[in-house]
């Protein structure tokens, strides 16, 4: 019977053992032996669980086991889920993730380490929680040459954009409604300020062009300076606004990479992507357009992917998953501001300005983000067109 370990017992944490215990035949059935979870870390109290004595409360339980073979690790953040997944990799045991943040700003590290050590590091949830999508990218697109990835990649804020698209509710009382049903945090910055999205865009693009794009070097626009006059300006226009991440190739090699709101046509499948769910759009050189679409969050649909991953990594425990990136030495980020697109832009218009525009209307005058700025300081509000 294989062993493994899950790190973190908050709501993607308890969806990986329910998986692990209501699939177990299945699982055992794909991976040709029966897999337990042997322990599960967490500091809290959880002695009433059927499961409490899996248990414990000190990490080198699990580090020093050599039974455990595979360990979950659902706990968040940069501090303790760094440290523990370097000990892990450094112990020979394969870990899988669901923790976008750790993966855009330590994968390139960690990814080495599972090298060196001859296991896995795996993250398929990282991005789209429960869709498949960095497994396809890396297996079934591989023979083609990645253009662009762009998507709805943050189910919050576009669960927040579609109650203001279909029922007229203003930002703030749709931001409240979705804490309200859970879709939103307390403290919901990472979402609606685009961080949240912008490190998946960001591990999407290491994996598409093979460096590390630093999140932080990542343009990143949120949602919380839209107002239901943005939303009926788009509709009369032809447009619903969505949040978008996007990762774009160019001819010399380099790429675009930012997260901003945008008016997308009522034409794209895009458009259709309602509620807390997600959308993808990657473009290959061979294939075309392909659109990967789900839920990109939830408890056992995150833990799906998880546990999928662990089953890999079983799978793969002779000869590990050859995935890496650079540490961005090749700065392949090309700053936003070169990048040229269509605008809408709310404001007052200069009177310079006001002859070459009509209200609900295109700007046709050709300038920079930087150039557009300066022009129309006063400008409330600003969004590319897709």
């Amino acid at each position: 019977m294989l062993k493994v370990a899950i790190m973190g017992h908050g709501t993607v944490g308890s969806g990986v053992y329910d998986v692990f215990a209501q699939n177990a035949a299945q699982i055992a059935k794909a991976v040709g032996e029966e897999v337990e979870v042997k322990y599960v870390l967490d500091l809290r109290d959880f002695s009433k669980l059927s499961y409490a004595d899996k248990f414990v409360t000190d990490f080198s339980v699990i580090e020093n086991d050599p039974e455990v073979c595979v360990v979950a690790e659902v706990m968040g953040g940069v501090g303790a889920a760094y440290e523990f997944s370097k000990r892990c990799l450094k112990a020979g045991k394969s870990v899988c993730t669901s923790n976008k943040e750790l993966v855009a700003v330590h994968g390139e590290e960690l990814l080495a380490l599972a090298k060196e050590h001859n296991v896995n590091y795996l993250f398929e949830a990282s991005v789209g929680g429960g869709i498949p999508l960095i497994r396809p990218m890396m297996q079934c697109l591989a023979a083609n040459q990645i253009e662009e990835i762009c998507g709805i990649l943050n189910g919050t804020t576009n669960y927040i954009l579609s109650q203001m698209i279909h029922n007229g509710v203003a930002f703030d009382d749709a931001l409240r409604q979705a804490q309200k049903m859970g879709y939103a945090e307390n403290d919901p910055t990472a979402d609606i300020e685009g961080h949240d999205a912008c490190r998946k865009i960001c591990i999407l693009s290491d994996l598409a062009f093979g460096d590390k794009i630093d999140p932080d070097e990542v343009s990143c626009q949120g949602i919380s300076g839209i107002t239901l006059g943005d939303v009926a300006a788009a509709s009369e226009l032809g447009y619903v606004i969505k949040l978008i991440g996007r990762a774009k190739r160019t001819e010399s090699g380099k790429i675009f990479a930012f997260v901003a709101p945008h008016l997308v046509p009522k034409t794209s499948p895009l458009a259709c992507v309602e509620d807390v769910f997600n959308g993808i759009l990657v473009t290959g050189n061979m294939v075309g357009e392909v659109m990967f679409y789900g839920q990109g969050a939830g408890k056992h649909a995150t833990a799906s992917a998880v546990v999928a991953d662990m089953m890999d990594a079983i799978a793969h425990r002779e000869k590990r998953r050859p995935v890496e990136w650079g540490d961005g030495s090749q700065k392949l980020l090309l700053p936003i501001d070169q990048l040229e697109s269509a605008w809408y832009v709310r404001g007052e218009v200069p009177a310079e300005l006001a002859a070459k525009t009509v209200a609900g209307a295109a700007l046709t005058v050709p300038m920079t983000a930087a150039e557009l700025r300066e022009k129309l300081p006063q400008a409330e509000g600003a969004m590319r067109v897709l």
